[in-house]
């Protein structure tokens, strides 16, 4: 009888046991991501239906998305997705394809609004000339750099032409922290206090990059001044280390286009946060192979 005792207490120990592990092993949520793209590409013309009119390009290509943890889980990412793609906040509680669909809407409401002033334009060019810049274009996509289990780092690309010499183009990055589903800055990462010290490390790193030995030198290389560069936050991870860009005109002319440093993380120990976020998201990094090609 105690024998049996037993055995029945210790099954039923084992049945518990494994309820609890089983429900645990549900509810820790996951943080595979599946991604799904709307694309868009259209031709409006300044005045509806009349196609001998200038007319604006707009191509979207925007990667949000569709598969992730929770529903609420999915909701913020989705809600961080679409915020930093339209970067406006009117946008950010609808779904991507409401996003898109508004920000279009917009854009069109936008452009058609300069109808008035072509034809005033046009009135005074000779007969049969048209004003050219009216002619505009938008392109906006998004492309994921970096992904791991706590990491989602991901770029968005801005070019656009609005009439003048020459389009704008510019890159942003975001960093996810996909543990607190909250985006990542410098200020998360770095003492208090880092501003000068990154300061010369972002300097001695493009210094590098341009192989020169002192600071003044890279004004021979097309910076516009020493001053100029200093952290700006734009910046997106790897397992290797930070890597920054500088869009036109932000630390040298249109010409030179945007500039990039890549700083490993060994330069950048010394103003880490203690127990900082990166030796989370890399525990070991010198073995992990977690990065992803573009999508």
């Amino acid at each position: 009888m105690n024998t049996n005792r037993i055995t029945a207490v210790l099954l039923a120990v084992f049945i518990v046991t494994m309820f609890f592990s089983c429900k645990n092993i549900r509810k820790k949520p996951t943080t595979a991501i599946t991604f799904d793209t709307i694309v868009v590409a259209r031709q409006i013309p300044l005045l509806q239906n009349d196609s001998t009119l200038p007319y604006a390009d707009v191509d979207f290509k925007f990667i949000y998305p569709v598969k992730f943890g929770t529903p609420e889980d999915l909701a913020r990412l989705q809600q961080i997705f679409v915020g930093t793609f339209f970067t406006d906040t009117q946008y950010d509680t609808l779904s991507p394809q409401e996003a898109v669909d508004k920000y279009l809407e917009n854009y069109i409401a936008s452009y058609r609004a300069l109808s008035s002033d072509y034809y005033s334009d046009k009135s005074r060019l000779p007969e049969g000339e048209t004003p050219v810049w009216y002619y505009y274009q938008l392109n906006i996509s998004n492309k994921i750099l970096f992904q791991n289990d706590s990491l989602l780092s991901y770029a968005v690309e801005y070019s656009d032409y609005t009439g003048g010499a020459h389009g704008s183009y510019r890159i942003v990055y975001y960093n996810i922290d996909l543990n607190d589903l909250v985006t990542i800055s410098e200020e998360d990462l770095f003492i208090p206090g880092y501003y000068k010290s990154l300061t010369d490390i972002i300097l001695r790193s493009l210094m590098k990059k341009y192989n020169v030995t002192a600071p003044d030198s890279l004004l021979t290389k097309g910076f516009f001044t020493i001053e100029d560069i200093v952290p700006n936050n734009n910046f997106w991870m790897d397992n290797k280390g930070l890597h920054y860009t500088y869009n036109q005109y932000e630390i040298a002319p249109y010409s030179m286009g945007p500039i990039d440093v890549t700083i490993p993380y060994e330069d950048l120990k010394p103003i880490l946060k203690p127990n900082n976020i990166i030796e989370r998201f890399f525990p070991n990094k010198e073995n992990k192979k977690s990065e992803r090609d573009p999508i």
